[in-house]
């Protein structure tokens, strides 16, 4: 399968073609944690902060791991998710599909994300697989998070 990414907007558009066998992957909320991201992914290579639009970031379910509600996205118009671009491999990928216990507990989206330089990335994300009632995050589990963000240079 051959991947590119838009990099640009008008008639600026670049087109990069990545490495076989590579791709985007657009994470959020935990997986932004750098050190989390290389246990469950460690050929992740970090590019860049970038926001998905008409999203938004829930937690729902109940996980016995996370002792609380789980990270998850949802549709909304006018709303924005922030989260970061890594490049991965499909083995890579399928590591990460392990820990998101694809494709029972999360499914794959393919989303359109953009950075505040104007750049554009075609990628994969995960989206809780079942509708679930909105839940509380363990405090725990919100701290892994936020050292994502510090991670990205977000807060």
């Amino acid at each position: 399968m051959i991947l590119y990414a838009l990099t640009g907007t008008g008639r600026d558009v670049t087109i990069s073609l990545l490495q076989e066998g590579m791709m985007y992957y657009f994470a959020y909320a935990s997986n932004m944690n750098r050190k989390q991201i290389k246990e469950h992914c460690p050929d992740a290579v970090a590019k860049v902060v970038a926001t998905l639009p008409n999203f938004k970031l829930i937690f729902t379910g109940f996980s016995r791991g996370r002792k609380g509600a789980e990270a998850t996205i949802k549709g909304s118009r006018g709303d924005k998710v922030i989260g970061a671009v890594y490049e991965v491999t499909e083995a890579g990928l399928r590591k990460l599909d392990k820990w998101e216990e694809h494709p029972v507990n999360y499914k794959h989206l393919n989303v359109r994300v953009f950075t505040d330089g104007g750049d554009v990335y075609d990628a994969v994300t995960y989206i809780k697989a079942a509708q679930q009632e909105e839940g509380r995050p363990s405090p725990e589990y919100l701290a892994v998070i936020q050292q994502g963000y510090r991670d990205w240079g977000i807060i």
